[in-house]
């Protein structure tokens, strides 16, 4: 575990290129555009998400990955747990039918700190810890997004591996160094999942993490 301030060290970071014409996929709420950046601060210590930003840090943010699944995972499996008689996770329609998975492609060459290996993560002084760690460490994993990004100008984004759907990946970009349009203006491909057809979608790309999305109640 590595639950402590950032040392006082100059950090080098291992970076790679995700290239313009990138397809990533979006589990977003479906009253936001898919390409659009969220500008919504954390408070320092509570609420909000891993990497978001802070009031101390205001950069706009965007989460994506590179598959259907891990994009539906990602936002649905959170702290999901198996129905002990069915063994499945019953994802509640009501959650799911605010969201849209939707795939979107990238215009431009973006630089990304990887942290998806130990040796990634030592680069930055860190452990997994970064990635696994539960919410109430959430304000210290902003701290250390922030730090990354003082150190790392180059730097538009993170990539990982994702928590909910190993070995693949996950990513957040940092809005305030993307540029003006990183992605293509529409979704090549969007499911609303408020829909049967899109809950038939996401369901099947579901069924392999023993994950559903309920059926409407019928009270």
């Amino acid at each position: 575990m590595t639950r402590q301030i950032p040392p006082e060290v100059t950090m080098v970071p291992r970076v790679t290129m995700l290239p313009a014409g990138t397809a990533l996929w979006r589990c977003h709420r479906t009253r936001y555009p898919a390409t659009g950046f969220k500008a919504v601060k954390a408070h320092t210590l509570f609420d909000g998400s891993r990497f978001d930003c802070t009031a101390e840090d205001p950069y706009p943010y965007l989460y994506a990955t590179f598959e259907p699944t891990t994009a539906l995972a990602e936002v649905l499996l959170r702290s999901m747990d198996f129905d002990p008689e069915l063994g499945t996770r019953l994802v509640p329609r009501a959650q799911a039918r605010q969201y849209t998975l939707a795939r979107i492609v990238t215009t431009v060459d973006l630089t990304l700190i990887s942290l998806r290996t130990e040796e990634d993560l030592a680069a930055v002084c860190q452990t997994s810890w970064l990635l696994d760690s539960e919410p109430d460490d959430y304000p210290r994993t902003r701290y250390w997004a922030q730090e990354l990004r003082r150190q790392t100008k180059e730097a538009q984004g993170l990539l990982w591996q994702s928590r909910r759907h190993r070995p693949r990946e996950a990513l957040v970009l940092f809005g305030d160094r993307c540029g003006d349009a990183p992605f293509a203006d529409e979704p090549r491909t969007a499911h609303d999942l408020a829909t049967p057809a899109g809950i038939e979608v996401a369901n099947g790309l579901l069924a392999p993490l023993r994950a559903v999305i309920m059926p409407e109640s019928e009270g």
